[in-house]
């Protein structure tokens, strides 16, 4: 009996998802838990694997298609069936609604014997319509969404672009048309919502990186022996960011109608380029998480962002967020904090940097930081206080391991 391949649960609250791309094609042989499509939902990419070996025979959903959870969208022949089995398939295929033709057997049969009346002659069919010519034929000047002025052609250009089609322009020039995925879809909508339902300002300080530079270098290498994993920048600002985000709660609030949630945890989201765009991983309870806890989390989170392979859960949630873009060498920014949190700090490139220390210029690592956060929460002192927090944090580490 040929298995059905249903779209799975996905993550809380997602209903529907958007097929991808299959990574087998109809016919295929399958091993079980071998991924055979993508499946796209707003939050992440996940891969359906195979629930057992044998040969795709069927594929109900295209690349682009939507389906619900629980919606079969192929089928899956096991490599191995008995007799009973092939039975069986066999009568569920002709309980099937077909989608062609009515099959020979739902008409009447003639008497075996009373020979069949001839034959009507068969109608002429009509000729079928032609399909519409894309960009070269002229749109009929009759159509009622043409506007007047438009030149001819000027609605079958716009009928061209549609996601999958390319134009051509000119030798050399053409246009390509991509669909959005789901996950680009909803980090656009919730970008637009944070400027049209929030108050957001930003802050910036700059930040000497000397002294965490320094312990990095004097420790590093027996810090990766022990853990497996380098000691980066990013545990250093987490855990800067918690401290300074005990001092200032609002940060690590929200806006719930007339009500403010103040959260006693502290789920820190980290930033990091996908496959997909931009991800947005938590760090569940990072106030309990060493520097090499939050080191190994934050790789991890990296190298599955790069395959696509996070998990929904992962991606929920979240208190306050980092964002690296100093990574892609972006000097200076103004993140957007992401609703219903009402802060974001931003790490830039960090630069060799002329400064004035003790009355003499020295030349330092200097990295810019910025905070955006919702006004409507946070006041510009609080703002400006947690950015110095941290700053003080990140110029004298000592203090983030003693918490004062």
């Amino acid at each position: 009996m040929a298995l059905e391949l249903k779209v799975p649960s996905v993550g809380e609250s997602i209903t529907e998802v958007e097929i991808g791309q299959w990574l087998k094609a109809e016919g295929d042989s399958v091993n079980k838990d071998e991924n055979v499509v993508a499946l796209e939902s707003e939050k992440a990419t996940v891969e359906l694997p195979s629930p057992a070996s044998g040969t795709l025979s069927r594929i109900v959903k295209r690349k682009g298609d939507k389906a619900q959870v629980g919606e079969v969208i192929a089928y899956l022949e096991p490599a191995q069936k008995s007799k009973d089995d092939t039975r069986v398939t066999r009568k569920s295929e002709k309980a099937q609604p077909a989608s062609g033709p009515a099959p020979a057997q739902a008409a009447a049969p003639a008497p075996a014997t009373a020979a069949p009346p001839p034959a009507p002659a068969p109608k002429a069919a009509p000729p079928a319509p032609a399909a519409p010519a894309l960009v070269s034929a002229p749109a009929p000047k009759t159509q009622a969404a043409a506007p007047p002025s438009a030149p001819e052609g000027f609605m079958t250009e716009i009928i061209s672009k549609q996601p999958g089609s390319r134009t051509p322009l000119a030798p050399g020039r053409e246009e390509e048309v991509v669909r959005m995925t789901p996950l680009r879809r909803t980090v656009a909508r919730r970008l637009v919502e944070a400027q049209h339902s929030m108050a957001v300002l930003t802050t910036f300080n700059e930040i000497d990186l000397s002294a965490v530079m320094a312990l990095r270098h004097q420790h590093q290498e027996s810090f990766t022996a022990k853990h497996g994993v380098k000691l980066g920048f990013m545990s250093f600002f987490v855990k800067a960011a918690i401290e300074a985000l005990k001092a200032i709660p609002q940060l690590n609030a929200s806006v719930s109608g007339e009500d403010v949630v103040y959260h006693n945890y502290f789920d820190i989201g980290v930033a990091i380029g996908s496959g997909k765009g931009l991800a947005v991983p938590v760090l569940r309870n990072a106030e309990q998480l060493s520097f090499a806890e939050v080191e190994k989390a934050v790789a991890d989170f990296s190298a599955r962002a790069k395959e696509n392979k996070l998990k929904p859960d992962e991606l929920q949630g979240g208190t306050f967020t980092i964002t690296n873009g100093g990574v892609y060498g972006s000097l200076l920014s103004t993140p957007i904090v992401n609703p219903p949190q009402s802060g974001i700090l931003g790490m830039h490139a960090i630069q060799q940097r002329p400064v004035a220390l003790d009355g003499q210029v020295v030349i330092r690592p200097m990295m810019y930081v910025a905070l955006s956060y919702d006004h409507r929460l946070v006041d510009g002192r609080e703002a400006v206080v947690f950015l110095v927090r941290v700053k003080d944090m990140i110029e004298n580490p000592a203090r983030i391991l003693l918490e004062i």
